[in-house]
C-alpha cells in the first residue's frame, strides 16, 4: 500500500514518474488531494485528478508514503495537518516514507522528520537543511527516509523505493522496461538532414491524448516544453476531457481536439502508448492535422508507439527514426542506438526514460542550448555538453 498526495502547484513529473513505477512493481498506490478538489492543479499546469481525499486515508496503513516535491506543491503538503499527522506516524512506527525536490526541506523539515538524517533536496533549498546533514546525491536513503533532487531524478527515487520494498530484482526488471538501461548506454540524440526550428513568435505546441497513453511521456513533454516558455495544449481525441492513462492516472486535456484544430501548431507530438496510438488512428480530426502540419513543413513529433499512427499515414517516408524496441521491426529507417531522432522536422524518440531527453532537444531546437541546459538544471537533470 503506497500513497503518494499531491497538492496545487506539485512537481507533475514527480507525482506521475513515482505513481506509474509503483504501479508497475505491482503496488496498490493512492493518489490522494489534500486540496478541496480531487482536480489538481500542477506546477507545470497538467491538470490531474487524484483517486480520493487525504481525509480518505487518515486510518489506512501504508508500507510506503512518498512526497512529491514543486511549489507551492511542497508548501500546500505542509500546511495538510491530516498529512502531517499520518507521516508522523509512519516514520514514528519506523515505516517507509520519502520525499523529492523541495519537499524534504519545505515540507518534513518543519514537521522535525528529519533529525539525524542524512537529507538530499533540490539545489535551491539546500541551504534550508541542517548543514552537517545535508547530502549532495541524486538519492539519500537514511533508515526509513529516502530523498532526491528533483523531477530530473525522479526514476531513480521511485526505483529506489521500488528496491526497498519489493528488491532489487523487481527494481532491475522495471528499470529495463522504462529504457533506463537504454538510456544510459545509447547516444542521447541523432539528427539527419538539419534546419533550423526557431521561430520569431512563442512556439504553439499540440499535445494530442487519448485513453491508454504513457502519462509518463505526456508529462514529461508538457512539463519540460511549458519550463521552456512554450505555449502548450493538451487536446483529447476522446469524448471528454478527461482521459484514462495506462497505468491508471487520470488527465483533464485543456481542449477538445475538435476546438483545438481551429488553430495552427508549430509542433505537434504525440506521446506514446499502444492503446492511445490506436485511438490517434481513429480520429479524423487529428488525421487531417497531421496532414496539415506536414503538408505545411511544420514539426511533427511521435514517442514510442506511436510513430506507427505517423508511418500508417504516410508521414515517415524517408525519413529516419526510432522507437521503443518492441516496436521497431514495424518502422522502416530505424537508427539504432539513439534515444532520440531528428530528421528535417520530424522528431521521434523511444519513449518512457528518454522522453525526458525528447522533450530537451526540442526545447534546444527551438530555443537554443542555453535555454535546454537551464531547463535541465532546473529539473536536476544531466545535460550533453556542445
Amino acid at each position: 500500500m503506497v500513497l503518494v498526495p499531491m497538492g496545487f502547484g506539485t512537481e507533475e513529473m514527480e507525482a506521475v514518474i513515482t505513481v506509474d513505477v509503483m504501479r508497475r512493481a505491482g503496488a496498490v498506490v493512492t493518489l490522494a488531494s489534500v486540496e478541496e478538489k480531487l482536480e489538481v492543479e500542477t506546477s507545470g499546469g497538467t491538470l490531474l485528478v487524484a483517486d480520493t481525499f487525504i481525509s480518505a486515508c487518515s486510518d489506512e496503513i501504508f508500507d510506503l508514503v512518498a512526497l512529491p516535491g514543486g511549489m507551492p506543491g511542497a508548501a500546500r503538503l505542509r500546511d495538510c495537518k491530516t498529512l502531517q499527522s499520518i507521516m508522523t506516524k509512519q516514520a514514528e512506527e519506523k515505516r517507509l516514507f520519502g520525499a523529492i525536490c523541495a519537499a524534504p526541506a519545505v515540507t518534513l523539515l518543519p514537521w522535525g522528520l528529519l533529525r539525524r538524517k542524512q537529507t538530499t533536496c533540490h539545489p535551491a533549498f539546500m541551504d534550508k537543511l541542517p548543514t552537517y546533514w545535508a547530502v549532495k546525491s541524486n538519492i539519500q536513503v537514511s533508515g526509513e527516509l529516502t530523498t532526491s533532487r528533483g523531477a530530473g531524478t525522479s526514476f531513480e527515487f521511485a526505483l529506489s523505493l521500488v528496491e526497498q520494498l519489493f528488491g532489487e530484482s523487481v527494481a532491475k526488471e522495471i528499470g529495463e522496461s522504462l529504457l533506463i538501461n537504454v538510456a544510459d548506454n545509447n547516444s542521447r540524440k541523432e539528427e539527419f538532414n538539419e534546419v533550423p526550428w526557431s521561430l520569431d513568435h512563442t512556439p504553439r505546441v499540440l499535445i494530442p491524448v487519448a485513453n491508454g497513453l504513457e502519462e509518463i511521456e505526456l508529462v514529461t513533454i508538457v512539463d519540460i516544453l511549458r519550463r521552456a516558455k512554450a505555449n502548450v495544449i493538451i487536446a483529447s481525441v476522446e469524448k471528454s476531457l478527461q482521459i484514462l492513462a495506462s497505468r491508471a492516472t487520470k488527465i483533464i486535456a485543456d481542449k477538445m481536439i475538435s476546438a483545438a484544430a481551429e488553430s495552427i501548431y508549430d509542433l505537434i507530438i504525440l506521446p506514446g502508448g499502444i492503446l492511445a496510438a490506436e485511438r490517434f488512428q481513429k480520429s479524423k480530426v487529428l488525421k487531417k492535422l497531421l496532414e496539415e502540419q506536414e503538408t505545411a513543413r511544420r514539426i511533427l513529433g511521435a514517442i514510442c508507439s506511436s510513430s506507427t499512427v505517423l508511418q500508417k499515414q504516410g508521414l515517415l517516408k524517408d525519413k529516419r527514426v526510432t522507437d521503443h524496441p518492441a516496436a521497431v521491426s514495424n518502422l522502416d529507417n530505424v537508427v539504432d542506438g539513439a534515444r532520440v531522432v531528428i530528421d528535417g522536422k520530424l522528431i521521434t524518440c523511444k519513449g518512457f526514460s528518454t522522453a525526458t531527453d525528447c522533450a530537451l532537444a526540442i526545447v534546444s531546437k527551438l530555443f537554443g542550448h542555453a535555454r535546454a541546459r537551464s531547463v535541465a538544471e532546473g529539473l536536476v537533470y544531466e545535460y550533453p555538453r556542445g
